[in-house]
């Protein structure tokens, strides 16, 4: 016995296919920025120091004196000397007085010439130094610097650009180069 067979054959479908690839293009076109910075503001403020040197005794102690000073002591001084001369004087006359009556003669005359007769040493000698110590007062006022600074914030102006994009659709076309086919056959 023949058993009929069934043969199929198929044949594929062939394309051939056109394909244009889409094209996209972003640009970011950069921020727009200014930055600017103000000064800041600075003050400053001084006085001077002060420096005071007052040498009026250092001068004195040299024998620099102001004319009206020297004139006033000069003045007191002899005045001094004329009182203790008059104080001499007058002592001398008592002494003289109180001993004329009494022998003495001569002698009295001849002690008071003693008494007045030679150098008279004024004390000890000792080592001075001039000027004195501490004579010159310095005196010193110190200054002040005052520093103020104010600070200017800066100032920041941004623009943002919006991006360009740039954008063409892709596209597929097509067409068949082979049908597709089935064929049976039967045999048997």
């Amino acid at each position: 016995m023949n058993i009929p067979q069934i043969q199929i054959s198929t044949t594929d479908i062939k394309m051939d296919y056109n394909i244009t690839k889409p094209f996209q293009r972003i640009q970011q076109p950069k921020a727009t920025l200014n930055i600017s910075q103000p000064a800041a503001t600075l003050e400053i403020n001084t006085t001077n120091a002060r420096l005071d040197i007052n040498m009026d005794q250092m001068w004195r102690d040299l024998g620099l004196k102001p004319t009206g000073e020297m004139i006033k002591e000069y003045a007191q001084m002899g005045r001094q000397e004329s009182l203790s001369g008059i104080s001499r004087r007058v002592s001398e006359g008592n002494q003289m007085m109180r001993n004329a009556g009494k022998d003495m003669g001569r002698s009295t005359i001849q002690n008071i010439a003693k008494q007045n007769h030679g150098p008279k040493r004024a004390g000890p000698y000792n080592i001075k130094f001039i000027p004195s110590i501490g004579s010159v007062d310095v005196n010193i006022t110190p200054g002040t610097t005052d520093v103020n600074i104010t600070r200017n914030a800066p100032k920041i102006d941004v623009q943002v650009n919006k991006p360009q994009m740039d954008f063409t659709y892709g596209k597929v076309s097509g067409k068949m180069v082979v049908r597709p086919d089935v064929q049976i056959d039967v045999r048997g």
